[in-house]
């Protein structure tokens, strides 16, 4: 038998890629929710943008009027009021809050604290609470007639406590959000903390290190993700601040005013005021500062971490 030469062998054909047959499997499983999303989130948005671009005049009726409101809205002095004064906020009380609930889980996860278990339920206890329950709550003890500050005036017979007054409102108000957040704060960092590997603390025990430079060069590296998204939460929830200031506001309506925040600027505008497409443009306007801001955390977050 002779073989056959090289020349004279068929040339094998190269397999073409076969085109991937489209898949409609998964958009069974996020059809849903891409459909609750829609109306939920995208359709409020979408219909509050178009309200932004009206006026209501008493002639004429609903007219367009483009970006007016917005133009309005930058030269409005008591919007201006209440976003500095939650800017004002957002930088004193959540750096407190968060290192308050970072101590905290430092210290149930260093094993070292008696009843570390109660301790954690204790300190979270207060995020159960409503909002409303909470404001109320703390209103009562705030009253410096038949709360419990003005009780201890009574006592030592001067008006050393005034957590409604105009110079100490705004710190009394992030006492209370610092008391229901800083829980739900620590447990975001303790949850971060038990995701460390043993590994590294044996490494750390074997080359001496103490229980700071533990924390300083293992733990606060590892909680790094959980303290952004903290701080991007608390940015969110800083500017929504809507409850507490609403709440007191019917202890002292003389402190608060209807623009206090620009929650409650809003609010007043829409429900108060009738104006639907002004209260529109400050609530998208407050929405885009609150993106834009949350997003330049997480970026230089990202960045640092990447260093």
């Amino acid at each position: 038998m002779t073989a056959t030469p090289a020349s004279v062998l068929p040339l094998a054909r190269p397999n073409k890629p076969r085109k991937a047959k489209a898949s409609f499997a998964g958009w069974g499983f996020v059809g849903p929710f891409m459909l609750v999303f829609a109306l939920v989130f995208l359709a409020p948005v979408a219909y509050s943008i178009y309200l932004s671009m009206f006026r209501n005049q008493l002639i004429g009726g609903n007219a367009f009027v483009g970006f007016d409101n917005y133009v309005r809205a930058f030269n409005d002095p008591q919007f201006w009021d209440g976003l500095l004064r939650v800017a004002s906020f957002l930088a004193v009380q959540v750096p407190i809050m968060l290192i308050i609930a970072l101590v905290a889980a430092l210290a149930i996860d260093s094993a070292r604290m008696y009843a570390s278990n109660v301790f954690r339920i204790v300190i979270f206890l207060p995020y159960a609470v409503p909002a409303v329950v909470a404001a109320l709550m703390w209103g009562f003890m705030y009253s410096d007639r038949l709360g419990l500050a003005g009780n201890i005036n009574d006592l030592i017979g001067s008006d050393v406590l005034a957590p409604l007054s105009p110079q100490w409102l705004l710190v009394s108000i992030g006492n209370i959000v610092t008391w229901e957040f800083a829980g739900y704060n620590m447990l975001i960092f303790y949850a971060a903390l038990r995701t460390i590997s043993t590994d590294l603390y044996e490494a750390a025990a074997l080359d001496g290190a103490n229980q700071f430079r533990i924390i300083r060069s293992i733990k606060l590296p590892a909680l790094r993700p959980a303290i952004i998204i903290s701080i991007i939460f608390s940015i969110i929830g800083s500017f929504q601040l809507f409850n507490e200031p609403n709440i007191l506001r019917g202890i002292v309506p003389n402190l608060i005013s209807t623009f206090y925040t620009p929650n409650m600027y809003a609010y007043n505008l829409s429900f108060t005021g009738q104006q639907f497409n002004y209260a529109a443009t400050v609530a998208i306007i407050m929405g885009v500062v609150t993106a834009v801001i949350a997003y330049i955390v997480q970026l230089r977050g990202n960045r640092a971490g990447q260093r």
